[in-house]
């Protein structure tokens, strides 16, 4: 049992302990050790993970075969291909253990019955939903309107323990650089 999901519930939404001590009988715990793949594109996407302890990339290749990073999540924050999950489609991206991670998670039809049975959780799960929607609209922004050092400025002021969990390849795919910009650019701002 995740103490730290039920922490997290009880921070998003008013509800009882013997509410999340149930809710959490839902999920499963699961350890994927680095460099894992929880999904891969065009399989069908039946999972939600919670991160308790770790890191988890969400990504595709291109047609190049050039693997694009587009989200990550850490403790406390949840991943799957959303679209994919929800509509029972096969998924347009992949998932990756960057470290050894310890999740929390939960498949399409016992998320049902867990909305069914507990329906405060829809109100959890909007929460999460809608900060993850503005955080994308919000990175979207900044690709567009900073230039790539600015963006990795913020970047790394606002979100430090990426930059050194990260690899610098994946971290750079992300950031929309090469890693050789990237290395240049950490050059540049521990000299200042």
């Amino acid at each position: 049992m995740s103490a730290f999901l039920g922490k997290h519930i009880a921070q998003q939404i008013s509800i009882s302990e013997t509410d999340i001590t149930q809710i959490l009988t839902y999920f499963k715990p699961r350890v994927y050790e680095k460099k894992a793949c929880l999904l891969q594109e065009n399989q069908s996407c039946k999972t939600l993970y919670f991160v308790d302890r770790g890191c988890l990339r969400l990504f595709f290749c291109d047609d190049k075969g050039i693997e694009q990073t587009i989200q990550f999540a850490i403790e406390g924050w949840w991943m799957t291909d959303l679209t994919a999950f929800h509509s029972g489609k096969t998924a347009e991206f992949s998932i990756q253990a960057i470290e050894t991670t310890e999740v929390m998670e939960i498949d399409r039809d016992t998320l049902e019955e867990l909305l069914k049975d507990f329906p405060q959780m829809e109100r959890y799960f909007n929460k999460i939903y809608q900060r993850a929607y503005a955080a994308s609209l919000l990175r979207v922004k900044h690709i567009f309107t900073f230039s790539k050092e600015a963006f990795y400025q913020l970047f790394s002021s606002k979100y430090p323990q990426f930059i050194q969990r990260i690899p610098q390849k994946i971290l750079a795919s992300f950031l929309g650089f090469t890693p050789e910009y990237l290395s240049e650019l950490r050059k540049k701002s521990m000299k200042h």
